[in-house]
């Protein structure tokens, strides 16, 4: 779907109505002009019963809004407006498909897992009792284990709307072990902000103070950040000429928002982004594909509900693409470890099958289907995932 496309048709469309409506308004204020000084050279006659001056006034006002001509004029602004409003619809019609359940197939879903998914999903984004309320009537008990993890989070989170940073220091001390095998520098961040706010509010004997008892641990192995944070005990009282005011900025918080988040879901074995969110991108993003697909097939009269693979794949974006995936080019089935992907001499890559099946039709050697290059089966060598 080009979104340019139709943002610029939109563009169009914005521009003729704002043209057309100061072109509408110029020809009513112009036969509004021509209709008071009529009036006005009709009060300004000395014997206003004179038909003969009234008559010949009104005959000039005519004239005058015949050489106008206001309806013309009016229909045929409406008129260039209504062609562009008339094609606008037709190029949304023709890049967004209303019926997107012709890309839709049977697939056997794994209900009790999908039920999983989505109770996870609600915990996640911190809807606590519409989770609660999916997983008692879809009769998901388990589902719930995860559920005391993202309320212990959210705990933290809402703490750190109000910058107490307390619940925050609890929950990374008890887990600082885990933390640090991560690599995370979680612990630093905090007392970082913290620090900061008594730099901001505080006295430089508070801030030397917390420096000594809560930063001095970190300076061995981040020297530089020890040094700068340091530095800032100097500038109490005076921060906007501090060298390193970058450390004041307010998305300090948000950054530490967001690591806390990703912390905690990897701690308890989930992914930052929910599957189901995942599945809901990458689902809107392959659908143009599948939907060209289906009706291409529909074209040709086959069965869509009835394949078992798709012909062509589906590109999705890097963010998507979470491990490597092969599709063999001649066979087009997926690599696995039963059918590993097979590098030729030449550097193309066939799946296994397919070179067994090419090697057997060549007798020892065969030709490799995208260059000239002639190789054998044992020339080949597997790829590991």
């Amino acid at each position: 779907m080009e979104l340019d496309t139709l943002k610029d048709a939109f563009d169009r469309v914005v521009k003729r109505q704002k043209l057309s409506s100061f072109r509408s308004q110029e020809i009513v204020d112009q036969v509004g002009h021509e209709i008071e000084q009529a009036l006005a050279k009709i009060k300004a006659i000395n014997d206003p019963l004179s038909p003969v001056h009234l008559k010949s006034i009104l005959s000039e006002l005519k004239l005058k809004l015949n050489t106008v001509g206001p309806l013309n004029l009016l229909e045929g602004l409406q008129k260039e407006r209504n062609i562009n409003f008339s094609k606008y619809p037709k190029l949304l019609e023709k890049s967004f498909n209303p019926d997107i359940s012709k890309a839709y197939r049977n697939v056997d879903f794994d209900f009790h897992l999908v039920n999983q998914i989505v109770a996870n999903h609600f915990y996640q984004q911190g809807l606590f009792d519409l989770g609660d309320c999916l997983i008692d009537e879809a009769g998901e008990p388990e589902a719930i284990a995860i559920r005391s993890h993202f309320l212990e989070m959210y705990q933290v989170l809402e703490a750190l709307k109000v910058k107490n940073l307390g619940p925050a220091l609890n929950w990374i001390t008890l887990n600082r072990e885990k933390l640090n095998q991560n690599g995370s520098m979680l612990e630093l961040k905090l007392h970082r902000l913290q620090f900061v706010e008594i730099v901001k509010k505080g006295t430089k004997a508070d801030a030397l103070s917390y420096a000594r008892t809560h930063l001095a641990p970190f300076a061995s192995l981040h020297m530089n950040e020890f040094q700068k944070l340091v530095v800032c005990i100097i500038w109490v009282g005076k921060l906007d000429s501090c060298p390193h005011a970058e450390l004041m900025a307010p998305t300090h918080w948000e950054e530490f928002t967001q690591e806390i988040i990703k912390q905690f879901c990897s701690l308890v074995g989930q992914s930052y982004w929910s599957p189901l969110s995942v599945a809901v991108a990458a689902g809107i993003e392959g659908l143009p594909t599948l939907l060209k697909l289906a009706n291409v097939m529909a074209a040709k009269r086959q069965e869509w509900q009835e394949m078992k693979q798709l012909p062509v794949p589906v590109e999705l974006g890097k963010e998507l693409q979470f491990h490597s995936i092969f599709v063999c080019p001649v066979s087009r089935d997926q690599g696995s470890e039963e059918n590993p992907p097979m590098l030729m001499p030449c550097l193309h890559v066939l799946c296994n099958q397919s070179i067994m099946k090419l090697s057997k039709n060549t007798s020892r050697t065969f030709k490799c289907p995208y260059c000239p290059t002639e190789a054998s089966a044992a020339q080949c060598r597997q790829l590991h995932f």
